[in-house]
């Protein structure tokens, strides 16, 4: 059967927002709900500032230019554990009769290296030490989180999603310096894929990797031990759309983002949306009734810049494509 879920984040700046976002995805995305993101809430609680409370070996502070390794946890960091045990809580509150898979998102190694400052400036990615060093204690940090989500929620299993946007850029040497004038050097795939495995490792029997950036390596990211591809259908190229058959035809996941990600001018109906996957497989000579299973429809991206009303219209439309696409109801000619 195939299902829906979403890429992660959500729109919404308060807990309340937050309690209504955990509930709306407990109900539209129940055969595979996640752990919502709301980066409006600040920095703290962005996809990086999230990812950085998990890592409990290391310390960071926020600066103007943004997070930077430290002796100390900063009064940021602090702020952004905090956030998620709230946000563990909430989940832990809304799903005590939830026993299905369960899925949560986090910042890849090479991401936060090219984010995050080392303690004399410049990204941890102009250190080769030093950006070892992060994703083994994100490796570490990743599996002491899936223990405390284990503990809190009775989950069959839970899928762990890693966000790589900047990795092809990391690949391609297009990342800028701190002066803005140069980039820092190429990092090669052997080094690339063993910090994406120490993670990928830790992460379960299905982690997945999300990237809505064109030219993601995904090849590299299968390689290093994703069983779950997801990303924005709109820039998959041909060459992408090889690498996600091949995952397909290899029994893993594929998670297309279809549904629009903010609030479009003219709203797509299921028709057209069920019927551009239906396409997309035909060209890749892929029976829709074969890999039904393994397919996950998701909106394109984050849901952090749509409206309230559009992030739940946006996730009822995913859910009814993937209703489409399972046999049900094909909405296809």
């Amino acid at each position: 059967m195939t299902v829906a879920t979403g890429v992660g984040s959500w729109p919404g700046t308060d807990a309340e927002e937050y309690a209504e976002a955990v509930r709306v995805v407990l109900g539209e995305a129940a055969e595979l709900p996640y752990l919502p993101e709301l980066p409006g809430r600040g920095v703290t609680a962005g996809m990086v500032g999230r990812t950085l409370a998990m890592v409990t070996d290391l310390a960071f502070d926020l600066q103007p230019a943004g997070w930077r390794l430290t002796d100390n946890p900063g009064i940021d960091h602090r702020r952004s554990r905090s956030l998620l045990g709230q946000d563990l809580d909430q989940l832990e509150d809304q799903a005590q009769d939830f026993h299905g898979v369960l899925k949560v998102q986090l910042t890849g190694p090479w991401t936060l290296a090219a984010t995050v400052e080392r303690p004399r400036g410049d990204k941890v990615l102009a250190d080769h030490g030093a950006r070892r060093e992060l994703a083994q204690a994100l490796a570490e940090g990743v599996a002491h989180h899936l223990a405390d989500v284990r503990r809190r929620v009775d989950a069959e299993h839970v899928v762990v999603q890693v966000d790589e946007p900047a990795l092809a850029a990391v690949l391609g040497g297009a990342v800028p310096t701190a002066s803005g004038f140069g980039r820092h050097r190429v990092v090669h795939p052997p080094e690339a894929s063993a910090a994406l495995t120490w993670v990928l490792e830790v992460a379960g029997t299905e982690p997945w990797v999300h990237s809505c950036a064109p030219e993601t390596p995904w090849a590299l990211l299968r390689g290093a031990g994703a069983r779950g591809l997801s990303g924005d259908l709109s820039v998959l190229g041909a060459d992408d759309l090889d690498a996600f058959a091949g995952a397909l035809e290899a029994g893993e996941r594929v998670a297309l983002g279809v549904v629009p990600a903010t609030d479009p001018d003219l709203v797509p109906t299921e028709k057209s949306l069920t019927e551009r996957v239906l396409r997309v497989l035909d060209v890749l000579g892929l029976d829709p009734d074969r890999v039904s299973d393994q397919l996950v429809i998701t909106p394109a991206c984050g849901l952090a810049g749509a409206s309230p009303t559009w992030a739940r219209q946006a996730t009822e439309l995913c859910r009814t494509v993937a209703t489409n696409l399972s046999g049900n109801d094909s909405g296809a000619p």
